[in-house]
């Protein structure tokens, strides 16, 4: 059997060149950089492991940041400028799902604590803070360390069109995959490794740098709507034109583009309200608060 790297990435060539055959690299760490590159932004893309799934209950257990640089002409990204991967004991014992899940147990948490410091330098300077579901990991990070809510952030489970370039799903290891590599889930700072590997791939049908695309949809500005005293016999076409149901205030709520938001009230006007549009909430915000407990689910 060939041991040496050359004799290897030889054979995967071969089998590559082959319609039988598919090769899967394994994600390595970027490209470490002694400086920020001149004109150069940087990003900081981030992954947590929690003890749950309830910001308001549960805690953080583990930290992945991956400091990188990056060009904001065409979505390049350079190198990694630092990372960091941190533990922290949430001082009751873990559910044993989530040592199943992630590796971690309660023996390795004793005692471990966040570096505040060290978080706060990876986080300076930097653009966008990105998360694969932004919308869970946002809420645990500001309440863990609240330097986290005066950054912009993206998702780029969110902020990317996956399926409209050809990807049948959107979880960040069948998008890496399906972008030719592999890596072990579930440890955070190897999840920003696959991350920044992700966005770092040109998009199969547009051509774009996934990051450009997600920098360019984080920069949009969006309104929250929420479609108060619809029907209920109007439930299915709310659902199917993208709503999601919050239980506790008994709405139906939307996020669109701002630029798109006259269409939208048309369209409940017509579909909704049976042709009279009654005032309706909304909340406009931007990459300052997507994906923060600060745009609320219901209206105040």
């Amino acid at each position: 059997m060939p041991s040496d790297t050359t004799e290897l990435e030889a054979l995967a060539v071969r089998l590559e060149a082959s319609p039988d055959f598919r090769v899967l690299r394994a994600v390595a760490p970027p490209e470490r950089l002694d400086a920020l590159p001149d004109g150069a932004r940087v990003g900081v893309y981030l992954d947590l492991e929690t003890t749950g799934l309830d910001h308001r209950a549960d805690r953080v257990i583990e930290l992945g940041l991956v400091r990188f640089a990056y060009d904001l002409d065409n979505g390049t990204v350079l190198g990694m400028l630092d990372d960091y991967s941190g533990l922290e004991d949430p001082g009751r014992p873990l559910p044993p799902e989530i040592t199943r899940l992630t590796g971690i147990d309660d023996a390795m948490l004793a005692g471990q604590r966040i570096d505040d410091g060290r978080v706060q330098a990876l986080l300076e300077g930097a653009s966008v803070v990105i998360a694969h579901n932004a919308r869970f990991d946002r809420p645990f990070a500001e309440a863990r360390l609240p330097a986290f809510a005066d950054v912009h952030w993206a998702c780029s489970l969110r902020d990317v069109a996956w399926r409209d370039e050809g990807f049948e799903s959107s979880g960040l290891q069948a998008l890496v995959m399906a972008s030719g590599g592999f890596f072990e889930g579930h440890r955070a700072v190897e999840d920003c490794y696959a991350g920044v590997y992700l966005l770092a791939r040109p998009l199969p049908r547009s051509g774009e740098r996934a990051l450009a695309a997600l920098r360019r949809n984080a920069l949009r500005r969006d309104v929250r709507v929420w479609a108060v005293g619809s029907p209920f016999d109007t439930k299915d076409l709310l659902k199917a034109r993208g709503y999601r149901w919050n239980p506790d205030a008994r709405v139906w709520w939307c996020d669109v583009p701002e630029d798109a938001l006259d269409e939208e009230l048309a369209w409940l006007r017509d579909q909704v309200y049976a042709g009279r549009l009654p005032r309706l909430p909304h909340l406009s915000y931007d990459a300052r608060s997507r994906y923060s407990l600060r745009v609320a689910e219901a209206p105040t």
